[in-house]
């Protein structure tokens, strides 16, 4: 698994080098702060490599929240990275500022040439303009901040430009619990982007990290939640307890119209073994990779091997469960 010394690390986002080299950005922060939950707010971003998703080389830290007063001068948390057209790259990530006291979330843009030294581009997406009625901004006796955070860009598979997902919350359920969104926004050149209406909206309180990705003529898009999220109608549906951990929702389309996938829980346990899941392609296999994680007394603060995953029979995501490696041979 990948760890670092003396350090806890959590969410992750990875891209791949035309050397083939894997590269892992992570959120990460120091264990001598003692209480995990303080991590959120102590956060840099660390970066390993690997040539196989197994055998990391750390890097440092890479990137850190702005030291002049701005949008991310508290906190830089989960983002993604894309290659450009200028045939560089391009990343988009979460910030949170210290005069909002971390309340509202914006994502920002940063660029590089060799995925190391980052050079920051500004704002690139915040709930204001148009289709900003569909975003719950902040309510404090009904949500702990405004939700928008956790990009995924991707390019629009049914035209010129980009599609950004995001975490977010819509103002429109009853249910607190029902009020987590899929968030969606448009750009024909990465800088400009246009806030669209939700794809998703329901079942949970929080649908973090969102993944989309096709196969074959099916969308998916890897999310993960806690148990206590769960709606009420959410809870009746499902043929189990609530658990914590990752999901996903399936479409058509990439626009949706999205759904919870039938079956099973993709990777949940009542103590939030593993959360924040990617899924990675390596050679002909897909993977997915987390950060351990377990109760908050106990954190582990470090990212799982790779978990083979497969579509079954029907067409679902599964796991191959991890298992301990097998006994040396003579």
């Amino acid at each position: 698994m990948l760890t670092v010394e003396g350090k806890w690390i959590w969410d992750s986002w990875y891209c791949r080098d035309d050397q083939g080299l894997w590269h892992a950005f992570f959120l990460q922060a120091d264990r001598s702060l003692g209480n995990p939950e303080l991590r959120h707010w102590n956060v840099t971003w660390g970066l390993a490599t690997s040539p196989d998703l197994r055998k990391w080389t750390y890097r440092g830290t890479v990137f850190r929240p702005s030291k002049t007063p701005s949008f991310d001068d508290l906190t830089i948390w989960t983002g993604c990275v894309v290659r450009n057209d200028r045939n560089s790259w391009t990343l988009f990530y979460t910030g949170t500022s210290r005069a909002e006291e971390g309340k509202i979330q914006r994502i920002g843009r940063a660029s590089s040439a060799d995925l190391v030294h980052w050079r920051r581009q500004g704002l690139a997406l915040e709930r204001t303009g148009e289709n900003a009625e569909y975003y719950e901004g902040c309510v404090p006796r009904r949500w702990k901040d405004c939700s928008l955070r956790d990009p995924w860009v991707i390019r629009d598979p049914e035209g010129s430009g980009w599609l950004m997902y995001f975490t977010a919350r819509s103002p429109m359920p009853s249910d607190t619990n029902a009020s987590g969104a899929i968030g969606v926004a448009h750009s024909h050149d990465l800088v400009n982007w246009q806030l669209q209406p939700p794809v998703y909206v329901g079942s949970f309180g929080e649908i973090e990290v969102p993944q989309v990705f096709q196969r074959g003529d099916k969308w998916f898009c890897l999310f993960c939640t806690h148990s206590q999220c769960w709606s009420e109608e959410f809870k009746r549906n499902y043929p189990g307890e609530p658990v914590a951990g990752i999901h996903y929702l399936a479409a058509d389309h990439p626009l949706g119209p999205w759904k919870p996938a039938d079956g099973p829980f993709l990777y949940g346990t009542s103590d939030c073994e593993i959360y924040a899941g990617r899924l990675l392609t390596h050679g002909d296999q897909d993977y997915l990779l987390g950060f351990i994680s377990g109760p908050e007394e106990r954190f582990s603060g470090t990212i799982c091997d790779p978990i083979p995953i497969h579509f079954d029979a029907c067409g679902r995501l599964a796991l191959v469960e991890p298992r301990s490696p097998d006994p040396p041979t003579d």
